[in-house]
């Protein structure tokens, strides 16, 4: 993968080889930095500021170090912070037992970055320092809100040239998460989806607005399911057809149009029971949802009975619909910088863009404005992003 993009990177420059670079550590005047982090499971109150968190060194030849501009909380974030996934999560840091418990503390929140290039491994030649860059890390990592944070090169692409930091910060996550149910998980592309009906249940929200302008930019035909107060905004990111889910029966409203060829489902729960029913069948219709039980089971079970349950019940699903004549697929979010240099593509030439609903947060908010951003990022699925991770004023 990273050969593939030193190609990339010596194309663009004229064919010229990209410099190789030793292993290099942190500098060693530093071994601190400034970080949100939290020391248990909890509400807001578990959120710390400290101006000790261990500085992030380079352990692999393929990671690099990136200086944190901006950064940007999720609706994952808010769960991670109550514990949600937890036991699934550690098993990730730590599949082998080695280390203590408890490893995950202090833990570090955030998942988007925007920022600038510090330090490269041995293996990465895409990368220098200074170059800037944004990513998404994945949430068995530690995370964006500290002035540091250290990421694979394959996690990592260069920011759209056209965005700001802030900007850019809003996106990677919500962007990858979309791209993997459409394109990763669900076989959409920029060579077949002209023409097709697509319908983005959950539309308003930061995966669903992606969404939208993402297959409207491959010419699909989209159907957005908000609520009233989202409809001009699904118009203006290119939504063909805006459904109100609060002026009567949802799914009587859909069943009047013609059927779609993919759903992707943001919402779950009892959409699920009606919602393939709406597809083409025995076309090739895909209905890819991101409200998965995973986690929860694995939390609630256990990693090996948890595992299990989670099998069976999307092998059941994926057969039960299967003989219907539609495809029924689950899908999470996947780290990868070269899916975020496709999506840098777009952003640049206009196709993609961020969405105006989403909250910057600054260190010149009040501590009650910004508890009252982050329950209106809970209920309605938006982003907040921080101008300056390393400000302690920002609960």
């Amino acid at each position: 993968m990273l050969a593939r993009r030193a190609l990339q990177w010596a194309a663009r420059r004229g064919g010229q080889r990209p410099p190789v670079r030793g292993l290099r550590g942190s500098p060693r005047a530093r071994s601190a930095m400034p970080s949100w982090v939290i020391d248990r499971y909890g509400r807001n109150e578990v959120l710390r500021f400290t101006r000790d968190m261990v500085f992030p060194v380079i352990q692999y030849p393929n990671e690099v170090i990136v200086k944190v501009h901006a950064a940007s909380l999720n609706p994952i974030d808010l769960s991670m912070r109550s514990g949600y996934g937890a036991t699934a999560l550690n098993m990730k840091r730590d599949p082998l037992k080695i280390k203590s418990m408890d490893t995950e503390f202090p833990l570090t929140l955030g998942r988007d970055a925007s920022g600038v290039i510090m330090e490269c491994g041995l293996s990465v030649s895409y990368f220098k320092p200074g170059d800037e860059v944004w990513a998404a890390i994945p949430p068995w990592k530690q995370g964006t809100l500290s002035e540091f944070v250290v990421a694979s090169a394959n996690e990592v692409s260069f920011k759209p040239k056209c965005l700001s930091h802030v900007e850019a910060a809003s996106l990677p996550y919500v962007g990858l998460t979309a791209w993997s149910a459409i394109n990763k998980v669900g076989g959409l592309n920029q060579s077949n989806c002209s023409g097709k009906r697509v319908l983005i249940l959950g539309a308003s929200g930061g995966v669903g607005t992606f969404a939208v302008q993402l297959v409207k930019a491959w010419g699909a035909h989209v159907t957005a399911v908000c609520s009233h107060d989202a409809g001009t905004l699904m118009r203006k990111l290119g939504a063909d057809d805006v459904i109100d889910y609060k002026s009567g029966s949802l799914e009587q409203q859909l069943k009047t149009l013609p059927s779609f060829d993919f759903i992707l489902d943001n919402v779950g729960g009892s959409t699920e029971k009606w919602a393939l029913d709406l597809l083409k069948k025995w076309s090739g219709a895909t209905y890819v949802t991101l409200v998965t039980p995973f986690l929860i089971n694995v939390d609630r079970l256990g990693v090996a009975d948890g595992m299990l349950q989670t099998g069976v019940t999307i092998g059941s699903k994926t057969v039960k619909h299967l003989l219907k004549g539609v495809h029924y697929r689950w899908a999470f979010f996947m780290p990868s910088g070269p899916s975020l240099d496709e999506i840098a593509q777009l952003v640049d030439s206009g196709k993609q863009s961020t969405c105006p609903t989403e909250r910057a947060i600054t260190g010149s908010r009040s501590a009650k404005q910004d508890k009252c951003a982050c329950w209106y990022l809970q209920q309605k699925g938006l982003n907040i992003f921080f101008s300056d991770v390393s400000n302690k004023d920002f609960f």
